[in-house]
């Protein structure tokens, strides 16, 4: 009689994940947010069944109506037989540390269909508006069979740039009445948009937002061949205008496939992954350098004037080297 597969092994999980099991997917998304030891493991069975996926960053200010945006795009893109992930990054609770906004009320649209994936995640204090465990989370879904993820930002206003560095496309979200040009140009977002929407159009300043918006990315250097973002006006609430979103964002992936920059920017993501597990390992290798006597001398001797710190860095980089 032949034994049965472990059903919470990584090679099960795995068969079950890019077999559509919502289950096994979450399963393996939260074996990366707990640390789980088993996370190498995961990551190496994935690795060969990954870079199929069209990955969209959505960010913009609080009040944009990201989340509304999110699900009126999954509905376009359900339209097209997209199987679809979401990976929606919340704010962490102060007490369980979990996302605070759990699985975004505003999605459920979609919680029955079984090509959409629907994930929530905690910041956990992280900057930049993602979860440090995003990319690994990304590897999950593309490797589960998504066509397209979409990861939307916390929304926190300047710090949501990291997302350029993630996704193939980034999309922002701004709105009429909000200050949003201003807060565009401060934010550093005219650097990072791939594609621009002004959504809640039928409000009243839409056509102003998009004008300041249109100036402002005119004053913009690019050199020849460069990319020229698109503007575009919704109404998420009502489904208007995500027609010409998802065709713009299609339009915006030939060009990157042509350009060879899809290449160029798949391979910094990775090489942005690398260096964050490196340097996390790193830190926890030097997790008790308080503890150490050897700071302890190094210090009084800088403070003495026996030494500079850059040479007593480099004895005690030496010391960790051994």
């Amino acid at each position: 009689m032949s034994r049965r597969a472990d059903p919470s092994s990584v090679p099960d999980l795995v068969e079950r994940a890019r077999a559509g099991e919502a289950r096994a997917v979450a399963r393996l998304i939260s074996l990366v947010e707990d640390e789980s030891p088993l996370l190498r493991e995961v990551m190496a069975a994935l690795a060969p069944h990954t870079g199929h996926a069209q990955v969209i960053g959505i960010t913009g200010s609080p009040g944009v109506g990201k989340s509304t945006s999110t699900n009126a795009l999954v509905t376009e893109l359900r339209k097209q037989d997209k199987r679809v992930g979401v990976l929606a990054v919340d704010p962490s609770s102060p007490f369980s540390g979990g996302a605070l906004l759990g699985d975004r009320v505003r999605m459920q649209d979609h919680a029955l269909d079984r090509d959409v994936y629907i994930r929530s995640m905690a910041s956990r204090g992280h900057l930049g508006g993602l979860s440090w465990t995003t990319p690994q989370a990304l590897r999950v879904l593309d490797a589960a069979g998504c066509d397209v993820i979409l990861i939307e930002t916390v929304g926190v206003g300047q710090s949501e740039v990291e997302i350029a560095g993630l996704a193939d496309t980034t999309m922002v979200l701004l709105a009429p009445g909000m200050g949003d040009g201003i807060q565009a140009a401060k934010a550093g977002i005219l650097e990072i948009g791939d594609l621009y929407v002004v959504n809640k159009a039928d409000r009243d300043g839409a056509d102003q937002v998009r004008r300041d918006l249109r100036s402002m990315l005119q004053l913009a250097e690019r050199p020849e061949g460069a990319w020229r973002p698109p503007i575009v006006k919704t109404v998420a609430q009502k489904g208007e205008g995500l027609d010409e979103v998802v065709a713009e964002i299609e339009h915006h992936r030939e060009w990157l496939t042509a350009s060879g920059e899809l290449a160029r920017r798949r391979t910094r993501r990775a090489r942005d992954e690398i260096e964050a597990i490196a340097v996390t390992a790193l830190r926890k290798r030097w997790g008790d350098v308080h503890g150490r006597s050897e700071l302890d001398d190094l210090a009084a001797a800088v403070a003495a004037g026996d030494a500079d710190p850059y040479a007593a860095a480099d004895e005690l980089v030496d010391t960790f080297a051994d």
